[in-house]
């Protein structure tokens, strides 16, 4: 069953994220993971088209499984926190293309690291009723104190008294990702598994794949 429509005004955006939240489980509710996915939306014709690019790595050894793209007319304009509204019904149909669903998904973005507590993240979460973590490259909300050096350390990001994601150091010397829990999923779980996905650059494989397939870098493989 749908979630809801996707034909909204902003303020009716905002109201619904305000509804949608609490549905968010931000505790552990995954099973055996060997299919794990990462997304990434680019944009073509100055916005016009939205690009949703997903990959699937097997879990251990993250080799490709599968990979696909699609493309369909924007839906919104760019607005700071509506985010979702714009990338997740492109990412929803790209889900569709796959010939198995993932165990778990990770998005480039926030997951509840977001002023609503409902980002691309947690959004696509509640649609696919998959484990989601938000990996994204800044940060929307929330404080944070410095992060440790060494690779794999994480301080928490703080929203006042509430805990809403970590800053990972995921490459020593390189500015850190913020992790957070997109859906059904605590936040050490995320943090665990993001690191578990480590390669050689400061993204986790999943992402970083995803990231190149939607930015048509060439080859990604």
């Amino acid at each position: 069953m749908p979630l809801h429509e996707w034909t909204l005004s902003p303020e009716e955006a905002i109201a619904l994220q305000w509804r949608l939240a609490p549905r968010v489980e931000c505790r552990d509710r995954i099973g055996d993971v060997h299919r794990i996915a990462g997304i990434d939306i680019g944009f073509e014709q100055n916005g016009e088209i939205t690009r949703a690019a997903v990959v699937v790595l097997a879990w251990p050894g993250l080799s490709m499984l599968e990979h696909v793209v699609h493309r369909e007319p924007t839906r919104m304009p760019y607005i700071p926190g509506l985010l979702s509204f714009r990338e997740v019904p492109a990412a929803l149909q790209a889900f569709t293309l796959l010939n198995s669903p993932p165990d778990l998904v990770m998005v480039d973005g926030q997951g509840i690291a977001h002023p609503r507590r409902l980002g691309v993240a947690s959004h696509l979460g509640l649609w696919l009723d998959i484990p989601t973590i938000g990996v994204a490259k800044s940060r929307l909300c929330g404080t944070h104190d410095d992060v440790p050096p060494r690779r794999g350390e994480w301080t928490p990001l703080r929203d006042g008294d509430e805990t809403i994601g970590a800053v990972l150091r995921s490459r020593q010397s390189v500015k850190p990702v913020y992790i957070s829990p997109g859906h059904r999923l605590g936040l050490e779980t995320a943090v665990a598994w993001v690191v578990r996905c480590l390669g050689r650059t400061k993204l986790p494989e999943p992402t970083r794949l995803a990231d190149r397939l939607a930015s048509r870098r060439g080859a990604f493989l």
